[in-house]
């Protein structure tokens, strides 16, 4: 078990490199107009014009992920410390197991799946961390159209 100071050393380390430009511009990306609604458009996505985006964002969060489940990192202080990754993971998990099977990849972000859903009240934030990404993404659009 870390204890906190290395805990918060790793934490630390993680908000430094969610810093990097790309790496920001792609969760921005993610966070504001990766919305999918079905299956299909979750593989359309990665197989369109931001699959690089798609890739650097959800390796990032699996991998920052992968320190909390091998130990590295204190779960509780890493949730703490990147609540992001409830927003990125509510995303693609209703469609995980079309995407695992469509990709032959059985364990796909199984580390963020882990993290995520050993949270207290996950499905219920998870819910609600959906829903106001979808209602955000809805008044955007609509915005933008009363502009045009």
């Amino acid at each position: 078990m870390p204890t906190p100071f290395e805990s918060a050393q790793l934490n630390l380390k993680l908000f430094e490199l969610r810093r990097e430009p790309v790496l920001r511009e792609a969760r921005a990306w993610v966070t504001r107009d990766f919305n999918p609604e079905t299956p299909e458009e979750m593989m359309a996505a990665l197989q369109g014009e931001h699959n690089t985006r798609l890739r650097m964002v959800y390796g990032y969060w699996d991998m920052a992920a992968s320190l909390v489940t091998t130990g590295a990192i204190d779960a509780d202080a890493f949730r703490a410390a990147h609540s992001e990754i409830v927003g990125a993971f509510s995303k693609i998990q209703p469609f995980l197991p079309q995407l695992r099977a469509a990709m032959e990849l059985p364990d796909l972000f199984r580390n963020m799946e882990t993290v995520v859903m050993t949270a207290p009240d996950a499905a219920g934030r998870l819910e609600r961390t959906r829903k106001r990404l979808r209602d955000m993404a809805t008044a955007r659009r609509g915005k933008a159209e009363t502009q045009a």
